[in-house]
Order: structure tokens, then C-alpha cells, then sequence
């Protein structure tokens, strides 16, 4: 029997070793920005960093929900970010099915350019769409909002859902055809139970990136009654860096990721299944 060697246990040692570095160096700032956000303003500057919140306080938790305003941010970005995933997976399951599943003859190219609408930055399209949305009605409104979100959502989600519908075998679309469905029932009964996974990444996915969404939110919203929580933390501030409320910051930056830790751990399955479906064909 053919015995491992020493090299095999230091692979092995560097490899862990590599797994805690980059775990420790992923989860090492949420952990510092939780403590810091139980800590004193004045154990924030200590000379003497503590890992641990000593002095224990809550007083940044109670001035960040103090006011109305915040509550409010916090709505305004579940409105947003929730309608916006809710439209893109709507419109992202047809347009993927007719692009994965149907024929035509410019389907590849609609594909492309779908593609190439993700590589623009959102900066190259703000002001073409802060005149769109003042001279319709929609600045300073949730379906403003909503829909500037669409520009980075949507395409991202039929992209990928497109894989996924290309991945499923043809003979249950065929044989549900077959037995008389339309492609509309096909899709609804028969295609998109078999997406589960995919929907579930996808849709977390664009939910995150339309929750931290910024400089749309900074440029479309003026006050409160709309103003989505990356800009109402960004409006914390002070006149030196000092005088800035960085437990505040903090307390308010632990209370908009805790929702989406929430889901990843809720949905972690289901996002698994989502990353690896297509990688092993049998």
C-alpha cells in the first residue's frame, strides 16, 4: 500500500490554512462593524482597539431608530427592492424561455445585446434617465425607482435564466405539447417548477443588488418619503471625521445587511442547488 506522503499533508495544511484566511478576511469587517456598533463613541477611538464590545451600549441602535426617517428608509428600500426583483423575475422567465427554449432567427442576437446592456456603468445612462423620469412623472417616486433598477436587474436575470432553460431536456417541453398544452402552459407547468433553484439565486441575487443599490437612489429621490437606506447612512455625518457618528453608521450598516444574511442562510440550499445545476450533466 502506497503510503502519502509529506508533501500531501503540507498541501493539505496550506490548503486550510488558505480556507481560514479567506473566511477570517470575508467575515472580519461585518464582525468589526457589529462590535463597533455596541461599542461607546469613546471606546471607537481608544488607542487600545478591543476585539470584543466593552464597553457594551445599545445608544447607537436607539439613535438610529429614534426617528421616523430611518423606519422609513428601511420600507422604501424593501418597496424597491422587492418590486424590482419581483418585475425582472416576471420578465426575466419569459424573455429566457423564448431566448432558451423557442426558435427564431435573431434570438442570438437579442441574447448579445441583452448582454452587452450589463457593460455599461450606471453613471453613462444617469442623465438620460433623470430626464426620462422627471419629464414622465416618476422622480421622486418608488416606480421611478423601480424601474431605473430594471436597467441593472433585468438583464442580468435573463441571462442567466436563459442557461437554465437551455439546460432542461427537450422531451418534457415536446411531451407536453403533445398533450396539448401551449407553450405558456408548458412554461407555467412544466418549466418553471423545474427553475425552482434558479429563480431562488437569481432573484437574491438581484434583490441584493437593487437593496445596495446607490447612486440612482442619490440622484432620483429628494427627502425621505422615497429615499432607500444606502443613501440615508451615506447622509450621516459631521463636520470633521471626529464628529462623524460612526456607531451610528455602524448600527444602521449592521441592521440593512442582518435581512440579507437572513435569506442566504433561509435560502442557502436552494442558492446551492442554483450554483452548481448544469455544472454535472448525466
Amino acid at each position: 500500500m502506497r503510503t502519502k506522503g509529506l508533501g500531501y499533508y503540507a498541501g493539505r495544511v496550506l490548503f486550510y490554512a488558505l480556507v481560514v484566511f479567506i473566511v477570517i478576511y470575508s467575515v472580519f469587517p461585518f464582525y468589526w462593524a457589529v462590535i463597533s456598533s455596541f461599542k461607546t463613541s469613546d471606546a471607537l477611538f481608544s488607542s487600545n482597539p478591543s476585539f470584543l464590545p466593552i464597553p457594551f451600549t445599545l445608544t447607537h441602535y436607539q439613535n438610529v431608530f429614534s426617528g421616523a426617517a430611518f423606519g422609513r428608509n428601511l420600507l422604501n428600500s424593501l418597496i424597491v427592492a422587492g418590486g424590482a426583483t419581483l418585475i425582472c423575475l416576471v420578465l426575466g422567465v419569459m424573455a429566457a424561455y423564448a431566448l432558451g427554449r423557442l426558435r427564431f432567427p435573431p434570438k442570438n442576437a437579442v441574447l448579445y445585446i441583452v448582454l452587452a446592456m450589463t457593460m455599461f456603468p450606471q453613471v453613462s445612462v444617469l442623465s438620460g434617465m433623470f430626464v426620462l423620469l422627471r419629464e414622465t412623472g416618476l422622480f421622486n417616486t418608488h416606480a421611478g425607482l423601480i424601474l431605473s433598477y430594471l436597467l441593472f436587474t433585468l438583464p442580468f436575470t435573463v441571462w442567466v435564466l436563459t442557461g437554465y432553460f437551455r439546460g432542461l431536456p427537450r422531451e418534457l417541453e415536446e411531451a407536453a405539447y403533445v398533450d396539448g398544452a401551449t407553450p405558456i402552459q408548458t412554461l407555467l407547468q412544466v418549466m418553471l417548477p423545474l427553475t425552482g433553484p434558479g429563480l431562488v439565486t437569481t432573484g437574491l441575487l438581484a434583490f441584493i443588488a437593487a437593496w445596495n443599490e446607490y447612486l440612482f437612489a442619490l440622484t432620483f429621490t429628494i427627502g425621505n418619503n422615497v429615499r432607500t437606506v444606502p443613501v440615508a447612512i451615506a447622509s450621516f455625518g459631521g463636520a470633521t471625521p471626529f464628529e462623524i457618528p460612526w456607531g451610528s453608521i455602524m448600527a444602521a450598516s449592521v441592521v440593512v445587511t442582518v435581512p440579507l444574511v437572513i435569506l442566504v442562510l433561509v435560502f442557502q440550499q436552494r442558492i446551492v442547488a442554483g450554483l452548481t445545476a448544469g455544472a454535472v450533466k448525466g
